[in-house]
């Protein structure tokens, strides 16, 4: 059973003068949280914070481990894994708090069980395909329209001598995310089709049915040679390098890049595409929506000084200051961000709302229905296997996941 709900005391470590020690443990790095993290100290001087940064290859082990232990941290960040934590009890339902009432319903959807609200949603994420300007300029290439103009513009590239795309495909993460872009343009586009997450959580949807059209048009940009098996051996951290030091035209990625690329080159001009799909009267479509989120350990032993972390975090100026680092738009009614002038080509699609993510969305399974399926694109992109293998390969992890759930 999940935790029930828990109001903020009147009495707490503010009022009599204790320094309470709050460990947060995250997948996103520290220098993505920075500005808000110092707001924090600077809000609530009588909490310290000690964060906890976990790479999201081995965050789930790490954290599962500690909460069966009893170890767990105080703040918990949270993705696709909050629902089936909910339900084994380690969350505390925060749908009773107040802070909660000043966030949009399609920012706490995905954070939502039954009847209780689990976790409070941060800025929204997307990922989609930053751009080097210069070297677009200077070869006559415009931002792609269509899937076609996209794998063109890496032949025209590869021609000249120039990187057209780099990829950290080292980690799984990268294809999966690239191929469900394809999906959101050919699939999600359907609006009858949003229908599908939900019977793909009862285990009657299959991905090896619904997305493969989508799928198969993606895999032309491994036909095509534009993704290779060299890139394998790419990791995130060398992907970035060579785009940021202008040794590639392109990389997927998002925000959370923008601070590491420019303290690499202070003058890089580059900018951020949707992924495009088929039809070029259509903007295209980034991955992303509901970002990660904050959850309380039910068996914290600082629940109060954590939901005060809460509390704060759901202010205009936490939330200005967590776009600070890592831009995104907030789920808080109200709250406007600037996005800046690096997302001007991405516009279209985000009035168009051409931004999703099934696995932080819905899913019950995300994380490891889209690590099976990322996993097994990695063995697509050595030619080991292809992508009808990959897709089955993510309904089994669903379907085996359902069934130990029952």
């Amino acid at each position: 059973m999940a935790a029930s709900a828990l109001a903020v005391s009147p009495v707490n470590a503010e009022e009599n003068g204790e320094v309470v020690k709050l460990r947060m443990m995250a997948y996103n790095a520290e220098s993505a949280r920075a500005t808000y993290l110092q707001y924090l100290s600077d809000t609530l001087p009588n909490i310290e914070i000690e964060f906890e940064f976990v790479s999201t290859d081995n965050f789930d082990n790490v954290l599962n481990s500690q909460l069966q232990a009893g170890e767990g941290p105080d703040i918990i960040e949270v993705g696709g894994q909050t629902k089936l934590l909910a339900r084994a009890g380690y969350l505390l339902d925060l749908s009773n708090q107040e802070f909660i009432s000043k966030y949009s319903d399609s920012g706490l959807q995905a954070y939502t069980v039954g009847e209780g609200v689990y976790a409070e949603p941060l800025q929204s994420w997307f990922e989609g395909i930053f751009y080097n300007k210069k070297i677009f300029e200077e070869n006559g290439i415009s931002v792609p329209k269509t899937w076609d103009e996209f794998i063109a513009i890496h032949k025209t590239l590869e021609e000249k001598g120039i990187k057209a795309q780099t990829m950290g495909a080292q980690s799984y993460e990268p294809m999966m995310k690239q191929s469900i872009g394809l999906v959101n343009n050919l699939f999600y586009s359907d609006s009858e089709n949003m229908k599908f997450d939900e019977s793909f959580n009862e285990g009657e949807g299959k991905l090896e049915e619904a997305w493969l059209p989508a799928v198969q048009e993606w895999y032309k940009i491994i036909e095509e040679g534009c993704l290779n098996a060299e890139m394998l051996g790419l990791s995130y951290d060398q992907a970035l390098d060579e785009f940021a030091t202008e040794k590639a035209a392109m990389w997927e990625c998002g925000p959370w890049a923008v601070e590491t690329i420019l303290a690499k080159n202070p003058d890089i001009d580059f900018g951020m595409f949707p992924i495009p799909g088929t039809d070029a009267d259509k903007p295209g479509w980034l991955v992303g929506g509901p970002g990660s989120a904050w959850a309380i350990n039910a068996k914290s032993e600082h629940v109060e000084e954590a939901l005060k972390v809460l509390e704060v975090t759901s202010t205009e100026e936490a939330q200005q200051a967590l776009a600070k680092d890592n831009a995104g738009s907030s789920f808080v009614t109200g709250v406007e961000i600037d996005l800046g002038d690096i997302y001007a080509d991405c516009d279209e699609a985000f009035k168009a709302g051409n931004v999703y993510a099934p696995w932080t969305a819905v899913w019950t399974n995300g994380n490891a229905v889209t690590e099976a399926y990322g996993k097994s694109l990695q063995e697509v992109l050595s030619g080991s296997k292809d992508v009808q293998q990959a897709l089955a390969d993510a309904d089994t992890t669903n379907e085996n996941l359902l069934d130990a759930l029952e």
